[in-house]
């Protein structure tokens, strides 16, 4: 039924994109936040960046789709920068409407266009009196839009197709139309994570690499890409 959304958990997308799940939360489900009114305490709305693929399914946990996992990948990547997120509301906002898609951050133009974008929605900001440093806005943008951001993204008709996290020589790929999205080998469509608990099972060594190998007809040096991969995610948390 979602085959080409892909799904994941919030955690499991802060895992594999590196953000705090409670941010993940924030930016694509809303929060409230407290703000003083004419002396008066008041309880506002935060609303979602976006509203996620799969929101309205009826899922009891909160999940998301695969543009969604992407498209936060470049949030954080502002955020970190430092840039407020109201400019990052705005940005994107503008770049939804310049292009008619959802998820513009992730397309092949925004890599060539967003400069302009991002210049006139930091114009706009200052306006509404969010502090920016209009100097450095341009080296700052440079650096989050950098090659090694789009670096791994596979494309077709300029959207996002696959996601390769690690480099593709480790053949391990996010194909939204294959396994829900979660990481695989691409050449065998072996998850990841299957890969590396038979490995731990199997005493976590060379014996079982060869082992796992063996039990999943996956030639060797694909468990060891799993292997590696899946470390890092967890070294990284």
């Amino acid at each position: 039924m979602y085959s080409g959304t892909g799904m994941y958990s919030l955690g499991e997308a802060a895992r594999l994109i590196g953000v705090p799940a409670p941010h993940l939360n924030r930016w694509l489900f809303g929060y409230h936040y407290p703000k003083e009114r004419r002396g008066e305490r008041a309880r506002l709305w935060s609303a979602p960046l976006w509203t996620p693929q799969l929101a309205g399914e009826g899922f009891e946990d909160k999940v998301i789709g695969f543009h969604d996992l992407l498209e936060a990948r470049f949030v954080n990547a502002f955020v970190r920068q430092g840039l407020p997120l109201i400019v990052v509301r705005r940005c994107l906002e503008s770049a939804q409407q310049l292009y008619g898609v959802k998820y513009p951050f992730t397309t092949l133009r925004f890599k060539t266009d967003g400069r302009t974008i991002f210049g006139e929605t930091v114009r706009q900001a200052e306006k509404e009196g969010v502090l920016v440093d209009l100097r450095n806005r341009q080296v700052v943008f440079s650096d989050i839009i950098s090659p090694s951001l789009y670096a791994g993204i596979e494309y077709h008709q300029d959207q996002a197709a696959k996601w390769y996290p690690a480099s593709r020589r480790e053949h391990v790929v996010l194909d939204p139309a294959r396994q829900f999205g979660s990481p695989i080998i691409e050449d065998t469509g072996t998850p990841t994570d299957v890969l590396y608990a038979s490995y731990l099972a199997e005493g976590g060594n060379d014996h079982a690499i060869a082992q796992t190998a063996g039990v999943y007809g996956v030639p060797a040096r694909f468990v060891r890409s799993a292997v590696r991969f899946e470390s890092r995610l967890r070294q990284a948390h």
